[in-house]
């Protein structure tokens, strides 16, 4: 048997490296898809008028369902299940084992990165899920399929451009089953088991038995589809949430006094990371990297869920979904780091290769010592909701480029994913996982910047009627 993983671990690490010199290059140190996804954020800022900011408010009404409309509209899931699914999604161990390996990889100054990045990730969720609800498509039996796939192809058409928004739209298919497989999937199975086998060392060995008791979970959920996977996240993104951050606030309130340092160190690191391999450019592009990954803005996967969301209103599910980088990474992120930098565990771990779940564990143990066994829970229920939501997005992706009939197979690949995520190192797990999530940025952030004036011109038009009312 340790032969056999072995043998898998070799042959997923020499894949990962071929994928890596095919798919990404740097212009001075600074990798271009980096660059792109910060051009991105910063246009659709400007673009939308600052939408992440004057919009705040009003998202977060629609998702306390003040705005919520009628039964006869169209659509599987509430507004604020949408929300939750979406969340699902992109909290998950991005948050916790993420934001340490970012520490660990661009030192603290990287979660300043992480945070502006995130804020003007705000601004892409909100073109991204706009454009998922506008173009989605209503089949005969009332369900409901969209995401970025349709809104390249339809809405590029529109333009005159439907060779190219056809073309974009297949890229996209074929990136988001690799971006299924990796962030969404083995990165999660990798680092949950991680937790569990530092706080448990006698699991260490039943790796293999992890991965799968975990694919037979994943698998039991996502028979029942988008319905059961919205009612699901719904009511268990809220509580992990709130027990996480309980613990995190029993930590900081124990550390209050070292809360001061560790934002002006975070601050100060920003700018000048003594130390650092690449300066000031390798910690930015350690920040905008892992706020990728974390809160997937700029990558569109989040409008597969907020296109069947109950709403005739594009732009109000677009609001909603601003909430999403806010929570994930201005918050959760920030008050995972400040965690870490507080208790003083970056110090010793920076340049090793611990993993980022075990370095948050021995964080979270500094104050409490028997939290480490409750942080283990939140960080499986973490990789398990975000693998559920991530199954529906790799099979709306697979349905799109090969047919909704042949879907099965994918489940079956995914889950089969799942045991080869739990076995194989960590290192080989990230550079995968974040190759594959990256590359969707490519055809999404084109294909939005092409569509903006739409969007624009809706969002106006919404403002406008709701001044009105």
């Amino acid at each position: 048997m340790n032969q056999f993983l072995d043998n898998i671990d070799r042959l997923f690490s020499s894949l990962v490296t071929l994928i890596e010199r095919v798919l990404f290059f740097e212009v001075a140190h600074f990798p271009v898809i980096i660059l792109w996804l910060l051009i991105g954020g910063i246009f659709f800022t400007l673009r939308m008028g600052f939408i992440n900011i004057i919009g705040f408010k009003h998202a977060v009404k629609i998702a306390l369902g003040l705005y919520d409309q009628q039964d006869d509209i169209k659509g599987e899931v509430s507004s604020f299940q949408a929300l939750a699914t979406a969340l699902s999604a992109s909290i998950g161990l991005g948050n916790i084992a993420g934001v340490a390996i970012a520490i660990q990889m661009g030192g603290p100054g990287a979660v300043f990165w992480m945070t502006v990045a995130g804020f003007l990730g705000m601004s892409n969720k909100f073109v991204e899920c706009t454009l998922g609800v506008k173009y989605r498509i209503v089949n005969p039996d009332g369900t409901i399929i969209g995401g970025p796939m349709y809104y390249l192809s339809q809405g590029l058409t529109e333009l005159g451009k439907g060779k190219l928004g056809r073309g974009l739209a297949i890229f996209y298919g074929i990136a988001g089953l690799g971006a299924a497989i990796g962030g969404g999937n083995m990165f999660q199975a990798n680092q949950s088991f991680a937790a569990l086998a530092a706080v448990v060392p006698a699991v260490e060995n039943y790796d293999w038995l992890y991965g799968l008791t975990l694919a037979l979970l994943v698998g039991l959920v996502i028979i029942g589809g988008i319905s059961r996977i919205g009612v699901i996240t719904s009511k268990l993104v809220p509580v992990m949430v709130f027990f996480y951050l309980l613990g995190c606030s029993w930590v900081l309130v124990a550390n209050f006094t070292a809360i001061p340092a560790a934002f002006s160190l975070m601050l100060r690191d920003a700018f000048s990371p003594s130390g650092m391999e690449g300066g000031l450019i390798g910690i930015l592009v350690q920040g905008i990297r892992r706020s990728a990954f974390s809160n997937g803005a700029g990558l569109g996967s989040a409008a597969i869920a907020h296109a069947v969301a109950k709403t005739k209103e594009p732009i109000q599910e677009g609001i909603v979904a601003i909430l999403e980088p806010f929570i994930d990474t201005i918050v959760i992120c920030n008050v995972t780091a400040l965690v870490i930098i507080t208790t003083g565990m970056y110090g010793e771990s920076v340049g090793d290769t611990i993993s980022g779940s075990t370095l948050a564990a021995m964080a979270f143990g500094q104050v409490i010592d028997w939290f480490p066994f409750v942080l283990v829970g939140i960080i499986c229920l973490f990789g398990f909701s975000t693998m559920i939501t991530w199954c529906y997005y790799g099979e709306q992706c697979w349905a799109y480029v090969f047919g909704q009939p042949s879907s099965i197979v994918f489940k079956i690949i995914f889950l089969t994913c799942i045991f080869i995520g739990s076995v194989v190192s960590l290192g080989a797990v990230v550079d995968f996982s974040d190759m594959m999530l990256l590359t969707l940025a490519i055809p999404n952030l084109l294909g939005c910047m092409l569509l903006s004036g739409k969007v624009a011109t809706w969002l106006k038009e919404y403002w406008q009627k709701l001044a009105i009312f």
